[in-house]
């Protein structure tokens, strides 16, 4: 058999035919060491993705998107508008982070934890060989007529899938209404929250979308990650790579024959069972090389050792290795790309730790009413100012007061006897601050002021304070 390996598969993807339409894939149900383990890591990942938006540390939902309201929890730390930078520096480092990951291991992300990958191999599919059965099985059901049998699967399954989809649709929903809000909706019915409703449906109808019908065609063609795997993704990178200097040996790859000594042969360990093939769910043959539509689920790997030991040949024909390794046996090496990354990221890192000590959960601003000059009273130059303060915690301040730490002077409250501030609220009004002429050393002098919670001080500002010595 020739070696040389046929590059027509780049002319097309694994889920389109010759006649240019929809291939469907009926991938075997994998089984092996790294399936199991795949097995556990999703199924931790479900449980987290479905308790996160009900989960509640100090009051706070532990993970929340609120886009509507510009409100953002992130492991129970609150974000509002005023902290959008720290949400924008928190996506930079996401993003350094899957580059980093990815030029060092592939795209890992995409087999092992991405949510997309997660629910459709391990709920929607399981579900799927539960009902219809394994390759072989779902492949006849497909051709079969529809018959009784036929009829009763496809509607048992399709039916789950709805129920399912509908399910994620709230936990969706949780996730950019907060979850106090949707099971308030659920409790009120939805005859008072039909718009509600409709975009529950809406998000349902996508869902079953993307997991009956779209399936791996997301990883493939919908999802940007896939591509910027080819940007990112060199030799050194290490993926799910078919060992082609042991797989082909001198006179390529051929089928398995007892008692034959492939050395003597000149054939290589690949007995061209196509099993790789047959697993894979996005439908390519990993012994073409690395291709986009691999998502690194390592089906293919569990499939060949098994195939492998039953002909008592090594395993490892496929596995982890990169391209370099395969070739020129060099191990993996961390460079200077990969430092590159790896400087960014901590830097990264690091501003956000920072940002975040210093972030108050009370944010206050003071400024000065425009328009209006100071005034005389007395032995005392006064300016009025305008106050909000925002509370971004999830409890309430109902003894708040402004005082002045420097210099010296009073602040008087205007129209309110004490500010309460209630838990995400704000509070806003109007005060004077007078301070003694004697203490005024400039025309424009900064005021150091505290905001408390009776004698508790939740924050700190400055602003300043218009004189008379503007006009020597």
């Amino acid at each position: 058999m020739s070696k040389e390996i046929d590059d027509s598969f780049r002319d097309s993807i694994g889920t389109i035919n010759s006649d240019g339409k929809r291939k469907w894939i009926y991938p075997k149900k994998p089984s092996g060491k790294f399936y199991n383990k795949r097995k556990i890591t999703s199924y931790f990942l479900i449980l987290f993705l479905l308790s996160a938006p009900f989960i509640k540390i100090n009051g706070n939902q532990f993970l929340l998107f609120n886009v509507f309201d510009r409100k953002f929890n992130i492991f129970s730390i609150q974000f509002w508008p005023q902290d959008f930078y720290l949400v924008v520096i928190s996506l930079i480092i996401g993003v350094v982070f899957v580059s980093l990951f990815t030029v060092a291991f592939g795209r890992i992300f995409c087999g092992w934890i991405c949510p997309q990958t997660i629910f459709l191999e391990m709920v929607f599919r399981r579900i799927e060989y539960w009902i219809d059965g394994d390759r072989g099985a779902q492949i006849r059901l497909d051709k079969q007529e529809w018959n009784a049998e036929k009829i009763r699967k496809r509607i048992t399954k399709w039916f789950i899938f709805f129920l399912i989809s509908f399910v994620i649709a709230n936990v969706f929903l949780s996730y950019l209404l907060g979850s106090d809000e949707v099971l308030r909706m659920i409790t009120e019915g939805p005859a008072n929250n039909l718009s509600t409703l409709i975009a529950l449906l809406i998000f349902t109808g996508v869902f079953y979308f993307v997991f009956v019908w779209f399936r791996e065609q997301v990883c493939i063609i919908a999802c940007p990650y896939g591509r910027l795997q080819g940007v990112l993704l060199d030799d050194k990178s290490i993926v799910v790579a078919y060992d082609y200097v042991r797989g082909e040996g001198e006179n390529g790859r051929a089928k398995f024959k007892k008692n034959e000594n492939r050395s003597e042969t000149g054939f290589g360990d690949c007995i061209d069972c196509k099993q790789c093939v047959n697993v894979c769910p996005t439908g390519i043959d990993i012994r073409n090389g690395t291709q986009l539509e691999c998502t690194n689920c390592t089906a293919c790997i569990d499939e060949c050792d098994a195939m492998m030991e039953s002909v008592n040949l090594p395993k490892g024909l496929i596995r982890y290795a990169s391209e370099i390794e395969i070739s020129k046996k060099e191990k993996f090496k961390f460079t200077p790309r990969l430092k590159g990354y790896s400087a960014v990221l901590f830097i990264l890192i690091g501003i956000l730790t920072g940002l975040l000590f210093l972030r108050s959960d009370v944010e206050a601003r003071i400024l000065r009413l425009p328009g209006q000059l100071f005034e005389h009273k007395g032995e005392n130059i006064s300016n009025v100012y305008t106050f909000k303060i925002i509370n971004k915690t999830a409890k309430d301040y109902d003894d708040v007061s402004i005082r002045l730490v420097k210099p010296q002077g009073t602040v008087i409250l205007v129209s309110k006897d004490k500010i309460k501030l209630s838990k995400e609220g704000m509070a806003q009004g109007t005060i004077f601050i007078e301070i003694p002429e004697v203490l005024i050393e400039s025309d424009k002098t900064r005021l150091d002021i505290e905001i408390l919670n009776g004698e508790e001080v939740i924050d700190k500002t400055t602003t300043t304070f218009l004189g008379p010595r503007s006009f020597n």
